[in-house]
């Protein structure tokens, strides 16, 4: 996700609230959240995205945030260098292949998807993203922080790589038992809506 914010285009207020909760409160930012509940939501669910979340979270279980910290660091430097091996394998795993699916069928809809699991580090993604760590972001805290069935909405603004103005829609993934395991984060080109 190489993108450069230029300019917050509506004053709008993100916000979390339990999927499937009226946000006429915010019209700017409810059909960003309609597309995802209902474009997006019925594949959240796909074991795909469950099964590679679940091995990456028994992966990382013991992970310290020195080890974090070391593996957002080598991501970033690999974004910039001529070594991507990292990047090469998060791009390369299945989910991503998954990813990049459903980003190609949603019809310039969705801009740039990623899955986290729940230490915030990405499990795959449909484009690189600048970081490899999203705990300490907004994206990740205020779905997977804000528990089962949280969606948080950001605000919208202008991408400069593709000149479109996106929001970033981001849902907690919970298993099957209803247990929160990870988050997605979606991005929304608001003109194709």
């Amino acid at each position: 996700m190489k993108r450069v914010v230029t300019a917050l285009l509506f004053a709008s207020a993100a916000f979390t609230v339990p999927m499937g909760v009226c946000m006429a409160e915010d019209a700017k930012l409810a059909p960003i959240a309609d597309y995802v509940k209902s474009d997006v939501k019925p594949w959240l669910n796909d074991p795909a995205i469950i099964e590679a979340i679940k091995a990456q979270d028994a992966a990382n279980a013991k992970l310290s945030e020195a080890d974090i910290d070391a593996l957002d660091k080598k991501w970033r430097a690999e974004v910039d260098g001529s070594d991507h091996a990292m990047i090469d394998g998060v791009l390369g795993n299945a989910l991503s292949k998954f990813l990049q699916e459903k980003k190609e069928s949603s019809g310039g809809k969705i801009t740039e998807i990623f899955v986290m699991d729940a230490k915030g580090l990405n499990v795959g993604q449909s484009d690189v993203t600048s970081d490899y760590w999203q705990g300490d972001e907004a994206k990740f805290q205020k779905s997977f922080g804000a528990g089962k069935d949280a969606v948080f909405v950001d605000e919208i603004e202008k991408d400069e790589s593709t000149q479109t103005l996106q929001s970033q829609a981001s849902v907690t993934i919970s298993d099957d038992a209803g247990t929160p395991i990870g988050a997605i984060t979606i991005g929304v080109n608001v003109d194709a809506l």
